[in-house]
């Protein structure tokens, strides 16, 4: 039997196997409405054999958004859209998840093949925050240091969004505290260089990724679970540790969060220490944090072949396997996974004379 198609019981709820498709943005949003398109991309993931398959970084506010053209979850209209997507996903065995998400200073930019910076108010776009007023980027806006009043209307703003992930049927919901975003920027001393109780040790600089978690778990069920992705390491000197993401993650799990879904960098603008990207070269921090922390962990980033994805949980660096970029390519990825690891797994009968 193979580990990557064992099913895997978290809290009241079993994947039917290990495989989850990662939150991966499509830009094809209209005032963060999911349509048509989220119906077909999401839809074809949960055909295609996975156990969960999250939504795109949903944003909890308007300003929480990388680009006009995301996914939101800030407004109780965005339910219905959602809400039938996760029906369909769930009646092909797959269970839906969403990550909410704030973009901070990395918002208010074009779309990735639109490669252009800032997009100002007067095009439709906004003011970025942040933990303090330092660029992400020399192309973009200095954005607007946040006053502790606003901090907290964020985290109402994470609960809010876990109210409505529930209400729309989410079986999984994530916290996203990596790749630069908010919540990662206050963990990185690069990025947060606040001198009250949210900046500067290490217990103040976690300080508002645990009140999100608490706010988020406070009204989230607690027969669902709840995971939170975060970067292990910025990848730069005077950056976010693996150290650090260690002793996160002991504290995220004593707060209530299920799965860490460990990824890396996104705030360091050259990360000289990161080794070149190339199959499983994350993994390694995902076992590290499962290892030290006692917590379950997705391994993420450029795991490409199901000999790959069933290495990374036979060695134990992780209990779940996130498939990105090549999930975008192939739908069915679990499908041929499944027959080249010799697995009896069956097409759905409509698509079973495709089978490899």
């Amino acid at each position: 039997m193979s580990t990557l198609f064992e099913p895997l019981k978290l809290r009241s709820i079993t994947l039917r196997n290990r495989i989850v498709v990662s939150p991966m943005c499509q830009y094809s949003s209209t005032d963060g409405f999911a349509n048509d398109w989220h119906l077909v991309h999401l839809g074809s993931r949960a055909v295609g054999g996975a156990g969960l398959v999250f939504t795109e970084a949903a944003a909890v506010e308007p300003r929480g958004r990388i680009s006009q053209l995301d996914l939101g979850i800030w407004n109780d209209a965005h339910i219905e859209a959602l809400e039938r997507i996760n029906r369909f996903i769930e009646a092909q065995g797959a269970l839906a998840a969403t990550q909410l998400a704030h973009s901070g200073r990395k918002g208010s930019v074009g779309p990735p093949w639109d490669r252009r910076g800032w997009v100002p108010p007067e095009e439709g776009g906004w003011f970025p925050v942040a933990p303090t007023s330092i660029r992400d980027m020399p192309h973009y806006p200095l954005p607007e240091a946040l006053s502790v009043e606003e901090i907290r209307d964020i985290v109402d703003a994470f609960a809010m969004a876990a109210r409505r992930s529930d209400e729309a049927g989410f079986a999984v919901t994530e916290i996203h505290a990596a790749h630069g975003y908010l919540l990662h920027e206050f963990l990185s001393p690069l990025s947060n260089q606040r001198t009250d109780f949210y900046g500067g040790s290490f217990t103040n600089r976690v300080r508002f990724l645990l009140d999100v978690t608490d706010a988020v778990r406070d009204v989230w069920p607690q027969g669902k679970p709840l995971f939170v992705r975060i970067s292990a390491t910025d990848w730069e000197d005077g950056g976010w540790t693996i150290e650090e993401s260690v002793e996160l993650a002991k504290l995220l799990a004593a707060h209530g969060v299920d799965v860490i879904d460990v990824t890396s960098g996104g705030v360091g603008r050259s990360p000289l220490d990161q080794p070149a990207e190339a199959p499983l070269y994350q993994v390694p921090l995902s076992g590290r944090i499962r290892q030290e922390a006692s917590v379950k962990t997705v391994a993420v980033g450029m795991i490409t072949s199901a000999a790959e994805a069933e290495s990374v949980l036979a060695q134990g660096a992780a209990d779940l396997v996130a498939i990105g970029r090549r999930s975008l390519g192939d739908p069915y990825f679990p499908y041929r996974a499944a027959h080249g690891l010799s697995m009896a797994l069956h097409w759905p009968p409509q698509y079973r004379r495709a089978m490899v």
